[in-house]
């Protein structure tokens, strides 16, 4: 099966509001839609910008003059391009530094990475890719490398249809709807991959995904309720198909992903219920 497209490296889903919301601030929507289009290594001009953002290229000209300004994005030379700036750093650094699930999980995830020889990666949604928060690698060579900050696509993975399984209905509806309007023409076949891995986590505690995301690479996963008002997260398990077959994941990987997750959120909860937040 060839490798699906990433929806991340599309356009962002443009910000949706009543028309009467007063509280809405609509240049700063479009400002962060503009800083959303930027993914590893990304260089994009106005021009490129102002397609994915759906905006006039006026508008984003001088969005991206003023993003530039305040540091959070760096035009390179002459060219009219931009990558992300060092502004950026403070908002995504400052999250990770209070997420205690990171530190709780970490020492597990490396337990199993290490003793199951699969890459284990704690991920958190964002539009309609899931973002690596931590990641932990086998010693083996792994099959794609993907560190803190990358972005993989929720419909067609593991970890983003365990995510899936974890929210309400309501939410799962309209993510979904989102989904079928970004691919029309995948969304069959996209469908019927997710409403089986919602019935494999009610029956097996995990999502599956054998190939789907990229043919070479099989992978399960498992939700995380960190508390504390967070939203769910998701735990994966996976590597090369070659080395690595659904047989496999199952038997021997799973029962310890789930017990890994259990042990978790048990860490992360004290006795009054609420889980603990870094000061």
């Amino acid at each position: 099966m060839a490798a699906r497209r990433d929806p991340a490296s599309a356009a962002p889903p443009r910000a949706s509001r009543p028309v009467e919301d007063r509280h809405f601030v609509t240049a700063l929507a479009r400002g962060l839609e503009v800083l959303a289009c930027f993914r590893t290594g990304s260089v994009l001009g106005n021009q490129e910008l102002a397609v994915r953002c759906q905006l006039p290229k006026s508008t984003v000209s001088r969005l991206t003059a003023t993003l530039t300004r305040l540091g959070y994005l760096i035009q390179i030379g002459e060219s009219g391009k931009f990558r992300l700036g060092t502004a950026t750093l403070s908002l995504g650094s400052a999250m990770l530094s209070k997420l205690d699930v990171r530190q709780v999980a970490r020492p597990w995830m490396e337990e199993l990475a290490a003793q199951c020889k699969v890459e284990v990666a704690l991920g958190a949604r964002d539009r309609l890719s899931m973002i690596y928060i931590e990641s932990c690698r086998s010693p083996r060579p792994p099959a794609v490398v993907l560190d803190v900050g990358a972005r993989i696509p929720v419909a067609t993975t593991a970890m983003g249809r365990a995510w899936l399984s974890a929210i309400d209905g309501h939410e799962r509806e309209e993510f979904l709807e989102r989904v079928r309007r970004r691919d029309a023409a995948a969304w069959p076949e996209t469908k019927r991959g997710i409403e089986r891995s919602l019935h494999e986590h009610r029956t097996l505690g995990v999502t599956c995904s054998f190939g789907e995301w990229q043919s070479h690479i099989n992978g399960i996963a498992c939700a995380v309720r960190p508390g504390d008002g967070l939203p769910p997260m998701a735990i994966s398990c996976g590597g090369p198909a070659a080395r690595l077959s659904p047989r496999q994941l199952l038997a021997e990987v799973r029962p310890r992903l789930i017990a890994m997750v259990a042990r978790i959120e048990d860490a992360l909860t004290l006795p009054n219920g609420r889980a603990r937040w870094s000061a």
